[in-house]
Parts: C-alpha cells; sequence; structure tokens
C-alpha cells in the first residue's frame, strides 16, 4: 500500500524559507508525478505543482517563481522548496502522487503558518 509522509512545514517569518518534503513508500516511486497543493482555513484546496518522474516541471501562478520542486528518486522524496514566503502561503500543505492505473495518493498534510 502506497503512504505519502510530508515533513518540513513550521513557522516561518514572511520573507523567509521553507523546504517540504514528501516521502513514499510501499510503490515504484519514479512512476508517479509528484503533485504539491495546501488548503488554508475556510478556503478549497488549492493546487501548487507537479513533478514527472523525469523531472518535468509545472507551476501555478500563485507560487512560479518563489516555490521549486525537485525529486531523487533514488530516496523516493519529493521536495518543495518554498522562498519569500508571505502570510497567505499560511496553510496546510498536501503532497500527491498519480499514475495512471492507480488511484491518487495523499499525504496527512503538514503546517505551514508565515507571520507577517
Amino acid at each position: 500500500q502506497v503512504q505519502l509522509v510530508e515533513s518540513g512545514g513550521g513557522l516561518v517569518q514572511s520573507g523567509g524559507s521553507l523546504r517540504l518534503s514528501c516521502v513514499l513508500s510501499g510503490g515504484a516511486f519514479s512512476i508517479f508525478r509528484m503533485a504539491w497543493y495546501r488548503q488554508a482555513p475556510g478556503k478549497e484546496r488549492e493546487f501548487l505543482a507537479w513533478i514527472t518522474g523525469a523531472g518535468v516541471t509545472y507551476y501555478s501562478d500563485s507560487v512560479k517563481g518563489r516555490f521549486t520542486l525537485s525529486r531523487d528518486n533514488a530516496k523516493n522524496t519529493a521536495h518543495l522548496q518554498m522562498n519569500r514566503l508571505k502570510s497567505e502561503d499560511t496553510a496546510v500543505y498536501y503532497c500527491k502522487a498519480t499514475n495512471l492505473g492507480h488511484p491518487d495518493y495523499w499525504g496527512q498534510g503538514t503546517q505551514v503558518t508565515c507571520s507577517s
């Protein structure tokens, strides 16, 4: 059974940086497209970015230029480097693993709080 575990969240001041990690177990990591989402209180879950097994990336306009998504297939890990954080980036951040023929897998989320 595929499981995802996020880590790296925390409290950061506006303008600061955080690096989130998502570790996949129970499956072949390289076949999955990995994505990050976030959900702020009272808001819908928002797509942020994805990365294919080959390392091709795509970003939403809200994070393009500030966030960088990478992956290490040897360590079954995807990383989301978040720079120049703003108070509106405060949310619970989730990673998702997707592959045709498999259900989508979600992690439990990690809280990011950015104080102004």
